[in-house]
C-alpha cells in the first residue's frame, strides 16, 4: 500500500485524472485535479506520479492496443439480397430496341417489343436462367399487360412485379422453374 502525503502528485487509476493531494482523511485521500477540481477517491484507486514520470492511462491504452494480436477479418459472407439478384435484365423500351421508332406505328412497336420479350425469355428458358427481369416502363399499361398474357401462356414460368426499390412500378420479374 502505497503511503501518500498532502503535496504529492498523483494519477487515478481507473480515469486520465492526475492531481496534487490536498487532504487526507484515513483511506480517502482528496486530490485537486489539474482543473481545479477537489476530488475524493480511496488510496487503492491513486498513484503517485515519481520524478516527473508521467504515464496517463491514454497512454498505457496506446501501448496495450499496439501489443494486442490483430483479429482476423472474417470473409464476407454473400448477402441474401446479392444472391437474389435477377440473372438477366431486358430492357424493353423502344429506343433501346432499335436505332429509330420514326415512322412506326404503335402496333408496330409493341410487336417489336413483344417479339424481343418472347426471344428473351426462350433464350433464358434454353439457358436455364432462373430469374429474368422485363423493364417495360409504366406508360399506359399496355406492354405490361401483354407481358402477363405472354409470360401466363408458359407453365413453368411465375411472374411477379420487380424489386421496387431498384425498377419502380416499371418492371416485371419472371421465375423459370428449372425442373420441369
Amino acid at each position: 500500500m502505497t503511503v501518500f502525503k498532502i503535496g504529492d502528485t498523483v494519477e487515478t487509476l481507473d480515469d486520465t485524472i492526475v492531481g496534487t493531494v490536498i487532504h487526507i482523511n484515513g483511506l480517502d485521500i482528496t486530490i485537486e485535479s489539474e482543473d481545479g477540481f477537489a476530488l475524493t477517491y480511496s488510496n487503492l484507486e491513486l498513484v503517485k506520479v515519481s520524478d516527473g514520470i508521467k504515464v496517463s492511462n491514454y497512454e498505457v491504452a496506446q501501448i496495450k492496443s499496439e501489443k494486442e494480436i490483430p483479429k482476423k477479418k472474417k470473409a464476407l459472407a454473400v448477402k441474401l439480397k446479392e444472391r437474389n439478384i435477377p440473372k438477366m435484365e431486358v430492357d424493353l423500351h423502344i429506343h433501346q430496341l432499335t436505332t429509330s421508332s420514326r415512322g412506326m406505328s404503335n402496333h408496330e412497336m409493341l410487336n417489336l417489343q413483344m417479339d424481343t420479350a418472347k426471344r428473351q425469355l426462350e433464350f433464358a428458358i434454353r439457358k436455364r436462367i432462373q430469374k429474368v427481369v422485363f423493364i417495360h416502363g409504366v406508360g399506359e399499361g399496355v406492354l405490361k399487360e401483354e407481358l402477363k398474357y405472354l409470360f401466363g401462356r408458359y407453365e413453368n414460368v411465375k411472374y411477379y412485379d420487380a424489386d421496387y426499390q431498384k425498377y419502380g412500378l416499371g418492371a416485371t420479374e419472371v421465375y423459370i422453374y428449372q425442373n420441369s
